[in-house]
């Protein structure tokens, strides 16, 4: 890989995710760290994503945002990691469906953060709380792997999702749940992006004490 790759985010954010992805690739990457309502609405970040959020990446001229997007791009990146199956086998199905899951699982999530009354199952692009949650139950129970025998962007995708979410205490902590989310979360590679942001977390602190001492 010539390009050089570029990594928008800030440690406390979904930005989490997609250094997990990044250290997963083994791939060298820059990151340009942001902060809420300052560096990540300048114009200079908005160029990169007009939203304006994290995390986002650059490789070369290609911008990725959205931690389900940048999972797979990265995946495709290094295909000897087999971070994604093959194209054409069985298990690109269940990869395709299970990263894609997450979306209504955060709609769900996220109404329930608000505190919000659900709407109607017809409208609702998650159905109904059970439904949802008993069909990812579903999938997860017994199994270690979401898409074939190697461990994929779908698996770290609904690990760091399950462990987010539970974290807040919007998502119930039924075992299979956290089984899932422990057993991939002790990965090295998720172990190694922890530990740079708790990092990045820790030195942010401590310049804003100091700050305070002046």
């Amino acid at each position: 890989m010539n390009a050089s790759l570029t990594f928008y985010t800030h440690p406390m954010s979904r930005g989490r995710v997609a250094r997990w992805m990044l250290e997963e690739t083994g791939l060298p990457y820059e990151t340009v760290l942001l902060e809420y309502g300052t560096t990540m609405k300048a114009p200079e970040y908005r160029a990169i994503n007009p939203m304006g959020k994290v995390p986002a990446i650059k490789h070369g001229d290609t911008v990725v945002t959205e931690n389900a997007a940048i999972a797979m791009y990265l995946a495709d990146l290094v295909p000897g990691k087999q971070l994604s199956p093959p194209v054409g086998s069985a298990a690109r199905g269940p990869y395709y469906r299970w990263i894609s899951f997450m979306g209504p699982l955060e709609q769900l999530m996220v109404a329930k953060a608000a505190k919000a009354v659900l709407p109607d199952p017809r409208m609702a692009g998650f159905g109904t709380e059970e439904d949802l949650l008993g069909t990812l139950e579903g999938a997860l129970k017994d199994r270690e792997l979401l898409a074939g025998e190697q461990f994929t962007a779908a698996d770290l995708l609904v690990a760091a999702s399950l462990s987010w979410y539970m974290q807040f205490k919007l998502l119930e902590a039924r075992p299979a749940f956290t089984k899932f989310a422990e057993r991939h979360r002790n990965r090295p590679a998720a172990l190694r992006a922890d530990q740079i942001d708790n990092a990045l977390i820790a030195g942010q602190q401590e310049g804003s004490d100091a700050q305070k001492t002046r």
